[in-house]
């Protein structure tokens, strides 16, 4: 009953088959094989439109090059105040941009409020060599407490952006998860509502270790070429990155495993609703599920193998939680199986 985070998952057998299957032979190093460009038009095909893309290691460097390629003297980027990119990053995107600030959005739930956002952005005006000034604007999707932004929401959030010439930047760790949960395509949750470049996970969705950054701004390509160089990112055996996204792409097997995820997450939170001794902290949307629980309930479904962390208390979450009691974060993925759910549900109804 692992509920830990979709990172303690290992990979679909067909990615592992995939990286098999091209670990024999030789191929052009840095990214220019032919598997490689084999790649880099199927996420054309994906998004609809040509793109840029540059294979990193992880999350936290595709965000923080991500942020780093709009970065000007005296930068800042303006965040939801709970986001990975500045709770979990350890300070890498101002180590990389050299001395880039974040400032923070509060929003409900994980997700920026527009109207926040404008007044956060017209604190600083761009001329102002004191305070700094605007560079980008980054949203997370699907967020750290797993909710989704509409596109109407990414929509208004870009036009904010827009009006003030900065770049949109999307966190897209689970950007399958949320995209399945719209039931929208990759190109209409990006580009065509406001994205100029996107951080693209595959590892917590069934990949080995497969990140890469999606730039729809073609003109900052070659720019970020040579940050992602200085950043010790640039894989000489990149066909093993490449070998996962072939797999991962292969059949629609991405969306597959981010369904199965959800409904997982799905499949836990309506075990739980059902549950005399826990409650719904609020509706999953993706494949984290957020509960209120007694820690001594906690605790001994912890003991019986359940493995789900504590959470701290979300801007916008409201609802009561006693002094008995705390809130935990529970994360599905391709590997979660009905019946680790269902024992989790037998299990917490006692």
């Amino acid at each position: 009953m692992i509920f830990a985070s979709d990172n303690w998952a290992g990979a679909h057998p067909r990615i592992a088959a995939g990286l098999s299957a091209h670990a024999d032979g030789f191929s052009t190093a840095y990214g220019d094989g032919v598997l490689d460009k084999a790649v880099y038009q199927r996420f054309n095909e994906i998004f609809e439109c040509e793109v840029a893309v540059f294979f990193v290691a992880t999350g936290t460097a595709a965000n923080s090059l991500s942020l780093t390629t709009y970065n000007k003297p005296g930068g800042i980027s303006f965040c939801h105040r709970e986001s990975h990119v500045i709770e979990d990053e350890c300070g890498a995107p101002e180590y990389f941009t050299g001395g880039s600030r974040l400032y923070t959005v509060e929003g409900a739930l994980g997700k920026i409020d527009a109207g926040n956002l404008e007044r956060a952005v017209e604190r600083f005006a761009p001329e102002n060599v004191h305070s700094g000034r605007p560079v980008a604007v980054s949203i997370t999707q699907s967020t750290e407490v797993g909710t989704v932004y509409t596109l109407n929401e990414i929509a208004r959030i870009s036009a904010i952006a827009k009006q003030h010439g900065l770049p949109l930047h999307m966190d897209g760790a689970r950007f399958a998860n949320a995209l399945v949960a719209l039931e929208t395509t990759p190109a209409e949750m990006t580009w065509k509502h406001g994205v100029d470049i996107l951080s693209f996970g595959g590892t917590k969705n069934g990949c080995w270790c497969a990140e890469a950054i999606v730039l729809f701004d073609l003109e900052r390509a070659k720019e970020l070429a040579f940050l992602r160089k200085r950043a010790a990112q640039l894989f000489s055996k990149s066909r093993f990155i490449a070998a996962q996204f072939d797999a991962y792409f292969r059949g629609g097997l991405w969306l597959d495993t981010a369904r199965h995820a959800n409904a997982m997450a799905a499949r836990l939170a309506a075990a739980i609703e059902d549950s005399p001794s826990a409650r719904l902290a609020w509706l999953p949307q993706a494949n984290e599920v957020f509960a209120v629980m007694k820690k001594a309930e906690a605790e001994n479904m912890q003991a019986a193998g359940a493995a789900f962390h504590d959470w701290h208390r979300p801007l916008g979450y409201d609802g009561h939680i006693g002094e008995d009691e705390a809130l935990y974060r529970f994360v599905t993925s391709f590997a979660t199986t009905p019946d680790e759910v269902d024992r989790f549900g037998y299990l917490l109804a006692g």
